[in-house]
């Protein structure tokens, strides 16, 4: 459950201009050595008030230590791992001894040609070490995903191809379509975060985990890797299925504000 929108990398570059040697006799000037190139690994770790996914608490409101590595490959080829401390599962009396949602995932992304417009694909595995109760379905989940972007722009949807879903069993078609929007304010280092999902399930016919989910938000950059920033968010999702009936401390869906501090390096 990694978070796609928040993330944002400032990138600097320095041109060295080399000093004349006028002198007629003067030894032949040393090669410039070459520019170092950039490294394909990305990190980033963050501190967050809560841990917020498609609209849901993961840890019952409370904070949340979040990191990842990232592997780019010039090609465009990519592979990841991240992860976050989780109370969900044991909020819901399904699982002993969890507390660590761990993300693994590759892909591919590039752009149709020169139009703007690029495109992402990829596989996604959730795993939640621990011990999930008798008669409990594990909540690993695997999903396949595609995106489309343009400038600030992104529209995504992510389909289950496992057969449970975070616990629910005959999943397969499951899906989520997201759009989001990270605009950039002017020269102020400030993006705005927009979103908008639709979480879908398809459970044996049924859909009555189904909901919307959507979040506003804005996330401050600064040169040396520091973001900053917060969300509000919300959902229709205010079931049974969510409820206290389910999770202990309340509802999971219930309206939320969230902040945060991360560095990217």
């Amino acid at each position: 459950m990694r978070k796609s929108m928040l993330y944002v990398a400032l990138l600097s570059a320095g041109i060295a201009l080399p000093s004349l040697v006028m002198a007629e006799d003067a030894a032949p000037a040393a090669p410039a050595a070459a520019a170092e190139p950039a490294s394909p690994f990305a990190y980033n770790i963050g501190l967050y008030s809560q841990y917020i996914f498609r609209g849901l608490t993961q840890t019952g409101e409370d904070l949340a230590l979040q990191g990842g590595v990232d592997y780019t490959h010039a090609s465009g080829l990519y592979a990841g791992a991240w992860a976050s401390n989780i109370s969900w599962l044991e909020d819901a009396s399904a699982y002993d001894n969890s507390s660590l949602e761990l993300d693994l995932y590759g892909g591919y992304r590039s752009e149709f040609g020169k139009t703007g417009i690029g495109y992402d694909i990829g596989l996604l595995q959730y795993v939640y070490p621990g011990d999930n109760k008798p008669g409990i379905k594990s909540a690993e989940t695997t999903e396949i995903y595609g995106a489309l972007s343009y400038k600030w722009l992104q529209g995504k949807v992510s389909v289950i191809v496992s057969n449970g879903a975070w616990g629910t069993k005959d999943a397969a078609g499951t899906y989520y379509a997201e759009l989001n929007a990270n605009i950039p304010v002017a020269e102020t280092g400030i993006t705005a975060n927009l979103h908008v999902g639709r979480q879908e399930y398809d459970l044996n016919g049924t859909d009555t985990l189904s909901y919307t989910d959507w979040k506003i938000g804005a996330t401050k950059s600064f040169s040396n890797g520091i973001n900053v920033g917060g969300y509000y968010t919300d959902t229709n999702g205010k079931t049974a299925g969510y409820g206290p009936a389910v999770y202990k401390g309340g509802n999971i869906a219930d309206s939320q504000f969230t902040v945060f501090v991360q560095k990217t390096f």
